[in-house]
């Protein structure tokens, strides 16, 4: 194994390359922005990596094939909440906080994490593998205190990818809220076709409308319709139905099988995956949209809870308290299947 340890003054406006071998090449640059990011690459494609804000994943790129959903942002930003850059294929959404806050909430959408700056960040090599990892403590006085520690992993000759998670409470007495999603925001390909191990019985459509959703009249007659069929959308066939968003959650998972396992049919060429355990996430928020500046078809958000914000998973008991020193980890699998 070998390890390289990442500083800022790693990243300048040219890219650089830190290390070539036979089947990986990684390199460093910077963006206009000043926002770090590191281009890992393998035989398949590549990923482009944020070290320093949040581990996200800003770019999927195999095989020629561009994953990402369309979106309005060019280059990643720094900022305080996801609002500020809402342009990764993937982001960590959480800790103390996910989703969209409720009226009774306080956070940003989709919490603290997402944008925070890391206090540390390293690659992990092997013959087989590349792992970047970032680290931070999070602390506040008289206020929550955890260290987070996500990391991201290409094999040789894949183009699928292992994102986790591991969060531990650090207070001596006090216990933590945690409420965690892996945001994976796939593009959206007209006439894909989804499916998943999982019964459409476990699906239900999401009947609250967030301060950013401005329903129009065809919306709500769409969003009736489906509602009170029970049906579970999993075909990308009518643009028009998706904008603006229309979002599924997935209950109780853990109840159904062990591992769940969700693909999407983009063409004849290409399909994407999504595998999770179900005791780790036993939720998982399906999150479709189609508009000229926002295509996505992000068909499996694993989660701990729904994604309506604290006070919601709170009051329906899926919040989780991480009593002190207690810790979690997360992992799900993704990218294109061969």
């Amino acid at each position: 194994m070998t390890k390289i340890n990442l500083y800022k003054d790693n990243f300048q406006e040219q890219a650089r390359v830190l290390m070539e071998n036979d089947e990986f090449i990684i390199s460093s640059f910077k963006y206009d922005s000043g926002v770090e990011a590191l281009k890992v690459q393998n035989s398949r494609g590549y990923l482009t990596i944020l070290p320093f804000e949040g581990l996200m994943i800003w770019d999927a790129v195999f095989d020629g094939f561009d994953l990402k959903m369309k979106n309005t942002f060019k280059q990643p930003y720094p900022g305080k909440q996801i609002t500020d850059s809402y342009g990764p294929f993937q982001f960590h959404s959480g800790l103390l906080a996910s989703g969209n806050p409720g009226p009774e909430d306080d956070h940003y959408a989709h919490g603290e994490f997402p944008l925070t700056s890391m206090d540390s960040s390293f690659i992990e090599i092997n013959e087989d593998a590349v792992t970047v990892s970032s680290q931070v403590e999070y602390v506040k006085g008289f206020g929550d205190h955890y260290f987070a520690n996500p990391s991201v992993t290409l094999k040789k000759g894949s183009a699928l990818l292992d994102i986790k998670m591991f969060v531990k409470n650090l207070s001596d007495y006090q216990e933590m809220p945690l409420q965690y999603l892996t945001h994976i925001n796939y593009k959206f390909v007209k006439g894909a076709q989804i499916s998943q191990n999982i019964p459409e019985t476990a699906f239900h459509l999401r009947e609250s409308i967030p301060d950013h959703i401005h329903p129009t009249k065809e919306w709500l007659a769409f969003t009736k319709q489906i509602a009170a069929s029970g049906q579970l959308i999993n075909e990308l066939d009518k643009e028009e139905h998706f904008d603006p968003e229309i979002v599924y959650f997935g209950d109780d998972l853990n109840q159904q099988v062990d591992q769940a396992e969700f693909e999407m049919k983009m063409d004849r060429q290409h399909t994407v995956m999504v595998s999770f355990n179900t005791k780790e996430f036993p939720n998982v928020t399906r999150w479709l949209m189609y508009n000229p500046d926002l295509q996505v078809a992000a068909f499996a958000l694993p989660a701990t809870s729904r994604t309506e914000g604290r006070t919601a998973a709170k009051k329906a008991g899926t919040l989780i308290m991480l009593q002190p020193g207690e810790s979690r980890q997360f992992e799900v699998t993704t990218g294109l299947k061969d």
